[in-house]
């Protein structure tokens, strides 16, 4: 019973979906995401390592809820005319089983990070790494934070 349980363990793993909380995310360009319509294809190695370090500081899997956007999406989504979802730079993220106050209090410290939008009512955080303003030792925030 016990190889069975690991071959399907395994099996899940490399197949590149998770598991938690009984919520399924698949990994697309080996980034798990919310749900099917997210794009993560773009995504700058940037970005990509603040969300690998990200994962490592929570031993927990960083899910993106919007990645890249096109323009008509990023309007529809009510997003800025400078987006930089638009430009592959953002993401918006949250952490299963870790507070966002706890991901907002990590992102306010990672030195990549140059936007910071917190969303209140909301599960997750936008991220981007725009350069900061010169002297800036915290991201720019916005819309909540």
């Amino acid at each position: 019973m016990r190889a069975i349980i690991a071959f399907i363990a395994i099996i899940g793993l490399i197949a590149g979906c998770a598991t938690f909380g009984g919520v399924r995310y698949d990994k697309k360009f080996g980034i798990y995401v919310e749900n099917s319509r997210v794009s993560t294809f773009c995504l700058v190695p940037e970005l990509r390592a603040v969300i690998r370090q990200a994962e490592r500081h929570f031993n927990a899997p960083v899910v993106v809820s919007s990645g890249y956007r096109n323009p008509f999406r990023n309007w529809r989504n009510g997003g800025a005319d400078g987006s930089f979802h638009k430009k592959c730079m953002a993401a918006d993220i949250f952490v299963p089983g870790v507070s966002k106050a706890a991901l907002i209090d990590y992102m306010m410290r990672e030195t990549s990070v140059g936007g910071l939008g917190c969303y209140p009512g909301r599960k997750f955080i936008h991220i981007d790494v725009r350069d900061r303003p010169r002297g800036a030792s915290r991201p720019i925030t916005f819309s909540g934070c």
